[in-house]
């Protein structure tokens, strides 16, 4: 047969299929069509060598701001994904029931990057950062957060809540109640932002296997560390329970000094992502990639910090048949990377200055079978 395109030479990291090996990778009609030692370069209408290369699935990214023009925080996707081999992103709440609408018609189906989103608890969402979204709990709308959950699966992965003292007030842990009700009714999963002044051990003990906690390197108060600097029991047994720990790194939660303790002690995220909005996205964060370097030199391998952003990030959002690896079928989402290596200046969210001795660059990136 004839692929409309091949990759050829570079070494393919698919966790998905427990790839980490040199493969040729054919795609045709916007799928994968093969993932082969040696396809002939005849076999494809187009080739293109990644010889030295990674080829990865296509990044997702589950913790981002995309309500470009509505809310304070959104980013254009459009903008920043193709050249940082993010295929697929997902919105953490700027949506809320009342504003989905908008979401999906001018935001999700224009763009060419994947953008699926959680439906935020607030009935308003995130329009406005300085203004906690929850100091009213009369915003909450479970019934109708989960109806618009049942009636646009395709784009919605969830309920997102925001637990701290700046975004609920007095209200404790009601807003995370009512989150975890909205996501039983519509048969699906929250993702719960942590941050200073809510219990984290009631937050965790409350949370089910599969939602999702982000900002987990956090240091803001009420960490995953204790004064003494070990990770608190609460957190050992939420991810027992089978509740999933994403990094979120954003502009006021990624702290270096929690994520070297935590990992030290065998405490590693289960998904990577960027919190990337207007408050980052010119610094520290930039990116996926940048925040994957980040991870790197924080001791986890090239592959560790690829399945974390691939098919890690695709279970969690439930997607996994179809995002986050290179099956043969599945959608031909696809990023090329190289490894350069020197000495890079990073920071962390509270201004924290490190130097990696790699950093990933982006060659290439594929959604559906284009360049």
């Amino acid at each position: 047969m004839k692929y409309d395109l091949l990759l050829k030479g570079g070494t393919v990291i698919d966790a998905a299929q427990g790839l980490n090996e040199v493969r040729d990778v054919a795609i045709s009609n916007g799928t994968i069509a093969a993932v082969e030692p040696d396809i002939p370069v005849r076999a494809a209408t187009h080739t293109i060598s990644v010889k030295d290369r990674y080829v990865t699935p296509g990044l997702i990214d589950i913790h981002t701001h995309v309500y470009y023009g509505v809310t304070t925080w959104g980013i254009r996707a459009d903008a920043v994904c193709p050249t940082a081999g993010t295929t697929t992103v997902v919105d953490a709440g700027s949506p809320g029931w009342v504003t989905f609408p908008g979401f999906r018609e001018f935001i999700a189906e224009p763009a060419q990057t994947n953008i699926l989103t959680y439906i935020h608890i607030s009935g308003i969402g995130l329009v406005y950062g300085p203004i906690g979204e929850m100091l009213d709990i009369a915003y909450a709308a479970p019934r109708q957060v989960a109806e618009t959950l049942q009636k646009h699966r395709d784009i919605t992965v969830g309920v997102k809540v925001r637990q701290g003292k700046m975004q609920v007030g007095d209200n404790g842990v009601e807003p995370l109640k009512l989150a975890i009700e909205a996501a039983e009714r519509a048969e699906t999963t929250v993702m719960c932002h942590i941050g200073a002044g809510v219990s984290l051990p009631e937050i965790l003990g409350m949370l089910r296997p599969g939602d999702v906690i982000t900002h987990c390197f956090q240091g803001n108060g009420d960490n995953i560390i204790d004064e003494k600097g070990r990770i608190i029991p609460e957190a050992w047994k939420a991810r027992e329970d089978g509740i999933i720990f994403d990094v979120g790194h954003g502009a006021g939660s990624f702290h270096y000094e929690i994520a070297q303790r935590a990992m030290e002690q065998g405490f590693i995220s289960d998904v990577i992502s960027t919190d990337l909005h207007t408050g980052n996205i010119n610094g520290p964060v930039y990116d996926l990639p940048t925040t994957l370097s980040k991870l790197m030199h924080l001791g986890l391998p090239l592959a560790d910090v690829i399945e974390k952003a691939t098919f890690s990030a695709a279970k969690a959002i439930r997607r996994e048949d179809q995002l986050g690896n290179l099956k043969v079928g599945t959608v031909a989402d696809v990023a090329v990377f190289d490894v350069l290596e020197g000495q890079f200046e990073y920071f962390d969210s509270h201004g924290t200055k490190f130097i990696g001795d790699k950093k990933l660059k982006t060659e290439l990136t594929i959604r559906e079978g284009k360049v």
